[in-house]
């Protein structure tokens, strides 16, 4: 590996391929601290997702924060609540997900002299405000919106920020104790409209019952719609009677929340009522699965209770539970112990959805297991790639494969095999790519086998890729479609980041340890391989790399990684690699500050494709992100725009087209992703940001999934000293507390009982 900083500048020694072969530049993990900071075993999983899928449900839910809503202190649990619309895009899934942000993450908090990023910023400020001008004019409710003031202006922003993908202000956050372009040819083929789930429109009577409540406390008027949608039949009545039920409209904080019941029922609605506590248990637990949680065990929520200022936490958890809002599971800890002993249990508390999501998924493995009675051998043959593999799935229902990129050619070779021997097969994969369909467009009916009489898929055997971006309400809805006797491998590498949404599937039915798993022993090739490899045991070693597959580029502040990303991405690796600009990503470790994703998009799109953005920002030849549904962010690329909206295409060659209403909150910039966004792709070249205040949103999971984005070459813009090495070896994944394994457990338990 290379450390010049000069190594890939365009006028320094990077021109030549062979100017600093060799050289050594990785940190040398010995020089880490010896120990690991404390964590929070309930701080969540990196979820955006990206927001977050997710910048957030559309973009920004990717949120890579360390901070979990339901653990930490009111002024923590603020930040990592407020962050949580990053994690949408998925950061999830982040959380994207769901990827955090520096500490330093505003651009209005960065040190003087950083006059590139200041501009950069500036520019996009400028530009955003344009576009927020230009749907002012033509949305009466947003015109509506921006004639208030004081506490229902904070609001309405709050509200509007998360359902755009954006980060609200601080200003909203808690006060909790704590030249034009000519337009690109239309498609030869009509486009698929982008397929956004939407819920039935309320009726007009509805929504202005709801107004009247919202202008009584004080709430912006223009979230009448949203609220009558999220309430449900007799929401006006509902949202008098409690009035913390404001806090089901995303953005809304608990803060805002007590506001608007203080207008409505005066010195009545204290910290004490018991509506504000059920309340703020449902959102406590909404939070938590924004960071990747299905559950969150009953002491720590009762100790963020009590941290917002709930007086007797255990009675509102109670009586959220004896409402039915929220569902309490107790779960055995070790081994069973006998009969005249007290099994040791954890109290969980979770939402209905994700509490019957597990408990679907669970059933419906242990159901392909029991109903797979054998069937045609799928091949390939005995010492073939993907031999091992075809013998598991020929005598099992379900089979786990694990393994790196190198690992993929296993199932590939399978369901090659499979094929020619006459099976129905489906591959699956996360990201849209040649031969494969989306796990999206399968459940969707869009793409893939159809189904039969049942609902089920029409098919003997399913393999999915990229197992452990399956959040736990996909994974069960697809587990759920698989027709008894037929087959399901699920594959992937245990050491990337987990899913943008809530779950941790593909690692739950690994610990669980109830069917077979086949770990591949094909290693990543060539010093990336070995680099990632050595990341995924702890371990940051140095990598021989003659042909300068690793590149470190040291820098100094936030400016000059600005300034050395564009220049690698438009100039240094194209000419040193044969790479060009739009086969490069960028990835790094946040959506906001001066070298998050919003930043580098706006330099890069200067510098590769500067145009006015007359349709929401964006112009034909932009790459950028497509978030269709929360904790899903698909790459593609922009081809032109009409009346009807923006034409997109993805990396498969299929045209996408997002209504001109959605452009805003479903489409980013993509030349610079979250590694949560990135996960499940891979392109020839991808620099790495690690600016200085990154370190600590960086992990080892996050470090094995952004440098195993490349397939050629990695350049690492470096300014974090050792705290690379020392995330590497001390910082593991986050923990997220899910009820999967326990459930899979029982389950294999029951079936192994004599007479079972």
């Amino acid at each position: 590996m290379s450390t010049d900083p000069e190594a890939t500048d365009p006028d320094g020694p990077a021109a030549d391929p062979e100017a600093t072969a060799g050289a050594p530049g990785a940190v040398d993990p010995a020089a880490a601290p010896a120990t690991a900071p404390e964590e929070d075993p309930a701080n969540a999983d990196d979820a955006d997702a990206e927001d977050d899928g997710s910048d957030g449900g559309d973009g920004d839910h990717g949120s890579e924060s360390d901070e979990h809503a339901g653990t930490d202190a009111p002024a923590e649990a603020d930040e990592a609540d407020a962050s949580a619309a990053d994690a949408a895009e998925g950061d999830a899934a982040e959380g994207d997900g769901t990827e955090g942000e520096p500490a330093a993450a505003d651009a209005a908090d960065a040190p003087p002299g950083l006059t590139e990023a200041q501009a950069e910023l500036a520019a996009q400020k400028v530009e955003r405000e344009r576009i927020a001008r230009r749907k002012a004019e033509r949305e009466a409710p947003v015109e509506a919106g921006a004639k208030l003031s004081g506490k229902a202006a904070d609001l309405l922003a709050a509200v509007r920020a998360v359902e755009a993908g954006g980060k609200p202000s601080p200003v909203f956050f808690d006060e909790a104790p704590a030249a034009p372009r000519r337009q690109a040819p239309a498609p030869p083929a009509p486009p698929r409209p982008a397929a956004v789930p939407t819920a039935p429109e309320p009726a007009e009577a509805d929504v202005a019952s709801v107004r009247a409540v919202l202008a009584r406390g004080g709430a912006p008027e223009a979230l009448a719609a949203q609220a009558a949608s999220a309430l449900g039949e007799g929401a006006a009545e509902r949202l008098a009677e409690d009035p913390w039920r404001l806090l089901a409209l995303p953005g809304v904080r608990p803060a805002q929340a007590d506001g608007f019941a203080q207008a409505l029922l005066g010195p009545q609605a204290g910290p004490a009522d018991e509506r504000r506590g059920a309340a703020l248990v449902t959102w406590l637990l909404a939070q938590a699965a924004l960071k990747g949680h299905t559950a969150l065990e009953a002491p720590l929520l009762e100790k963020a209770l009590a941290q917002y200022g709930v007086p007797a936490p255990d009675a509102a958890v109670e009586t959220a539970v004896g409402d039915g809002a929220v569902l309490a599971f107790h779960e055995p800890l070790g081994e069973p112990v006998g009969e005249d002993e007290e099994q040791p249990v954890r109290i969980l508390v979770g939402l209905e959805e994700y509490a019957l999501a597990e408990e679907s998924l669970a059933d419906g493995l242990a159901r392909l297991s029991a109903t797979f009675t054998g069937g045609a051998d799928p091949g390939p043959a005995a010492g073939a790639p993907g031999a091992e593999l075809a013998a598991a799935v020929a005598a099992h229902g379900l089979v786990l494969h694990t393994g790196g990129e190198a690992a993929r050619a296993e199932p590939l070779a399978l369901v090659a095999s499979a094929r020619e021997r006459g099976l129905r097969v489906c591959l699956a994969a996360h990201v849209p790519a040649p031969g494969l369909v989306t796990v999206a467009g399968l459940l969707a009916g869009a793409e893939g086998p159809g189904r039969d009489a049942e609902g089920r898929f029409d098919l003997d055997l399913l393999v999915v890729l990229d197992a452990p971006q399956l959040d736990v309400e996909t994974a069960a809805a697809l587990v759920e479609s698989v027709p008894d006797g037929a087959r399901l491998v699920l594959s992937g590498d245990p050491g990337v980041l987990g899913s943008a949404g809530p779950g941790r599937v593909f690692a739950d039915v690994l610990a669980a340890g109830a069917h077979p798993r086949v770990v591949s022993r094909t290693p990543d090739p060539g010093p990336l391989g070995e680099l990632v490899s050595g990341i995924g045991i702890g371990e940051l070693n140095q990598v021989d790399a003659p042909g300068k597959e690793i590149v470190i580029v040291p820098v100094r502040d936030a400016g000059e990684a600005v300034h050395r990303t564009v220049q690698l991405v438009a100039e240094s690796v194209p000419r040193a690699f044969g790479i060009p600009p739009e086969a490069v990503r960028v990835i790094t470790p946040g959506h906001g500050g001066t070298t998050g994703t919003r930043a580098l998009n706006a330099a890069l799109k200067e510098r590769l494709n500067p145009g006015p953005g007359r349709f929401g920002g964006f112009d034909p030849g932009d790459l950028v992100v497509h978030v269709p549904s929360p904790g899903r962010a698909l790459p593609a690329r922009v081809v032109s725009a009409d009346e009807r909206g923006l034409h997109l295409e993805d990396p498969a060659g299929e045209r996408i087209l997002v209504p001109r209403d959605r452009v805003e909150a479903r489409v980013r910039h993509g030349w610079a992703l979250t590694a949560h966004q990135a996960a499940g792709a891979r392109w020839p070249a991808a620099v790495v940001v690690l600016p200085g205040d990154a370190a600590q949103a960086l992990s080892r999971d996050w470090v094995y999934t952004a440098f195993g984005r490349a397939e050629r070459h990695l350049s690492v813009v470096h300014g974090v000293d050792q705290a690379l090495a020392h995330a590497v070896a001390q910082v593991p994944p986050k923990p997220r507390t899910t009820r999967l394994t326990g459930l899979l457990r029982a389950l294999t338990a029951a079936q192994e009982e004599p007479g079972a």
